[in-house]
């Protein structure tokens, strides 16, 4: 059992194995938000405010998860989250990562800032492949990423336009893990009690293609990791508009999402601009840090434009009953992003299938403990939302209340 499950019994397990595996600095670029981290905080607390409510004497025995997404029929529900450090926590992790996806059935998306090309992708992954877009101020740049994702094959572009400038990421700043990156005393320490990583991920690339760079970026702004950024002007997505969007609409023929909406009058507006799916999220809690979970405001996401778009989540997702709440609540599907991210970092492929077979059999465990025997049957009367009985010491204790969240889903 232990060489099957690597020893994992859950998304923590594996997360206490990349601690280990991957430098301090790395791995707090993962794992850590902004600020204070309240919004980090918030995005597992909020959960725990919600409570399920279970049906019994009901035959589950035929339970299933399948899920229709755009039209396709998939074993879960839920999708890999666009994650641009796979390639830094293990050699080619975003092939790994879009491997174990395809073999689960469910979509991989691909970050503007991986470290393998999304053509390269296409053709040794394969499977339902997405791609992440950041624009840039010079948006003709950008197009070329879109005809570029359209001319490989993916199925859908995600739009990510909750960056108008980088979250203040105090902990890289501390750990010297900063874009670019800078090699000091203190991180080739860390990286030097880390051997597995050292020789397993550096070394293989130094050996191969050199320092990782960032391999979809067009030529007028690729650069390795370690080299200076190109003007950071040339990076910024400050001046994003909803004209940007109706432009990608018109260049971009296939599933078109837009990933970091927390308000509904946005939703409604990326809905009129032609989006086929908004992306409720806070990036993880690693953009804004005084902000809503995006399982708070779900429910008025999915009210204000559920019946004309699809409805997907992500930020904060540890557990499958976190994957069946959000269900229950509305959204068609979830985003999974650190969870598969700690996988990849403690196993490579093997852990990354880890992972995603960690909520395969949460899920499917939840829904037969509450009753439930399809995803379909998922709803608000299934949920009670209580208020914790302490606040949690630490930054945590800022956690907000759910709010009209609550309501619109105990009146609904």
């Amino acid at each position: 059992m232990a060489d099957q499950n690597l020893g994992a019994f859950n998304i923590f397990d594996l997360r206490e194995m990349a601690l280990k595996r991957v430098p301090k600095g790395l791995f707090e670029f993962v794992d850590r938000g902004t600020e204070d981290e309240l919004a980090l905080h918030n995005n597992r607390a909020a959960f725990e405010r919600i409570k399920l409510r279970p049906h019994t004497l009901v035959d589950v025995s035929g339970r299933n998860q399948e899920i229709t997404l755009f039209g396709n029929k998939q074993k879960m529900p839920i999708a890999i989250a666009p994650t641009g450090t796979a390639g830094l926590l293990w050699y080619e992790g975003e092939l790994a990562l879009a491997r174990a996806a395809k073999e689960a059935g469910i979509p991989f998306t691909l970050a503007t800032g991986s470290m393998t090309a999304m053509e390269r992708v296409a053709e040794q992954a394969g499977g339902r492949l997405w791609f992440q877009l950041y624009m840039w101020p010079d948006r003709s740049l950008s197009h070329k990423l879109v005809e570029r994702a359209k001319a490989a094959g993916y199925e859908a572009l995600v739009v990510t336009v909750d960056g108008a400038v980088s979250g203040n990421r105090e902990y890289n700043l501390r750990n010297g893990f900063t874009v670019p990156f800078t090699f000091t005393s203190r991180n080739v320490t860390d990286v030097l009690v880390h051997p597995r990583w050292l020789f397993g991920v550096l070394t293989r690339y130094l050996l191969t293609t050199g320092m990782p760079r960032y391999e979809n970026y067009p030529s007028e702004l690729k650069q390795r990791i370690t080299a200076a950024p190109m003007g950071r002007s040339m990076l910024k997505s400050d001046s994003l508009n909803w004209d940007d969007l109706r432009a990608l609409r018109k260049l971009w023929p296939g599933t078109l999402m837009v990933k970091g909406i927390l308000h509904p009058q946005d939703a409604v507006l990326a809905a009129d601009c032609g989006a086929d799916a908004v992306i409720v999220s806070n990036h993880g809690g690693r953009n804004l840090d005084s902000t809503l979970a995006p399982i708070e405001v779900l429910p008025e996401m999915v009210d204000a434009v559920g019946k004309r778009t699809t409805v997907i989540v992500d930020s904060g997702f540890r557990r499958g009953s976190d994957v069946v709440k959000a269900l229950a609540l509305g959204a068609n599907a979830v985003l999974i992003g650190r969870a598969t991210l700690y996988g990849t970092a403690a196993g490579g492929h093997a852990g990354a299938a880890r992972a995603i077979a960690i909520f395969r059999e949460e899920i499917d465990r939840v829904m037969a403990l509450i009753g439930c025997r399809s995803i379909a049957e998922l709803g608000p009367e299934y949920l009670q939302f209580t208020e914790p009985a302490s606040r949690p010491a630490g930054p945590a204790k800022a956690g907000l209340k759910l709010l009209e969240s609550s309501r619109a889903v105990t009146e609904g």
